[in-house]
């Protein structure tokens, strides 16, 4: 073991457990690399001599250790690593497509030796505290989806900054903060210029923004500038009951369960998307460019933020980066 190099330190001023402590402590000198597989774990009796702790708090250290098989001991020699894993935390907020594409992105991009924990918090904030709460020292790195509540910064806040990378929204998120981001505003305008051309076929815009959806509202606001800069008629729907449709109208929807609706009323009405009626939908995924002829898609590139989150990982580098938003123009617009 390099003695010289490893800190099992406890601090007895702090809220962390002191078991907790030492558990955080060899996780994370075997994430920098100072504990390689093989090497000798000082032993109980010595660590509680040098920071004052019970035989108890050191044990119950340990055995967290050996569960989660990052140790292992020989009996009548002590414990030793057990391999050179390294896990990392994956929090994003639900499973969908797109979410499916980030994770094969990132996961494809990480060598054998890193495994990935992926969760869901669902947009709960309990379940967003139990996760990274619980998750405290047992991760290599946590890349995080973050939403729009109050208590996340606090949350966040009692991650190492350096362990830490935020990604998808920049809500909560600070100078400081490493971050894999895409644009919902001003990214999101431009794109709509792209799509302009196909737009004037139709007499009115409609923005589906269901009441159910934690879609950043910033694209409420910049939707409307482009409308006014571009004379568009438009009109915003967050009611799904209330969704009506009409000829000559062109929709965009953060939602892909309006997009089913959307098609089975084109079905009932013999409306033809991208002739009678056009549709926009947001985020790309595997399937949109094999649904009825195509439906057109305005996203970022969910592959690329899994490889800039595995790059991070990876590189042990500060990292601030923007995926950009583009548009799709496929039969459906």
């Amino acid at each position: 073991m390099k003695k010289e190099v490893i800190s099992l330190a406890i601090n007895h001023q702090s809220d962390i457990p002191k078991y907790q402590q030492l558990v955080n402590a060899i996780n994370d000198a075997i994430a920098e690399n100072l504990l390689e597989k093989g090497d000798a774990l000082p032993s109980v009796n010595t660590i509680c001599t040098s920071n004052k702790v019970s035989r108890d708090t050191v044990f119950k250290a340990y055995s967290i250790l050996k569960e989660n098989g990052v140790i292992e001991s020989v009996p009548n020699k002590g414990y030793y690593v057990a391999n050179e894993t390294k896990k990392v935390l994956l929090l994003l907020d639900t499973f969908k497509a797109y979410k499916e594409v980030l994770y094969h992105s990132f996961v494809n991009n990480l060598p054998n030796n890193i495994i990935t924990d992926v969760q869901f918090h669902h947009y709960n904030i309990d379940n967003f505290k139990t996760i990274l709460n619980n998750s405290k020292g047992k991760y290599y790195k946590y890349i995080v989806m973050t939403f729009d509540h109050n208590d996340v910064p606090a949350v966040i806040s009692d991650i190492d900054a350096d362990k830490l990378l935020l990604i998808d929204w920049s809500v909560h998120s600070n100078s400081t903060n490493n971050y894999v981001f895409q644009d919902f505003g001003k990214s999101f305008f431009e794109a709509l210029k792209d799509a302009t051309d196909a737009f004037r076929k139709y007499k009115e815009l409609v923005f589906l923004y269901p009441t159910y959806t934690f879609h950043p509202k910033e694209t409420i606001t910049y939707f409307k500038e482009y409308c006014n800069l571009f004379q568009f008629k438009y009109k915003i729907v967050t009611n799904p009951k209330l969704f009506l449709l009409k000829k000559n109208t062109a929709y965009i929807s953060t939602s892909d369960r309006m997009l089913g609706v959307f098609l089975e009323e084109c079905r009932n009405k013999n409306f033809e998307p991208g002739v009678h009626v056009g549709f926009l939908s947001y985020n790309e995924t595997p399937m949109k460019k094999f649904i009825y002829k195509g439906i057109s898609v305005i996203s970022t590139d969910f592959k690329e933020i899994g490889t800039k989150a595995a790059e991070f990982v990876m590189q042990d580098m500060p990292m601030q980066h923007y995926v950009p938003t583009t548009i799709t123009l496929r039969e459906s617009l």
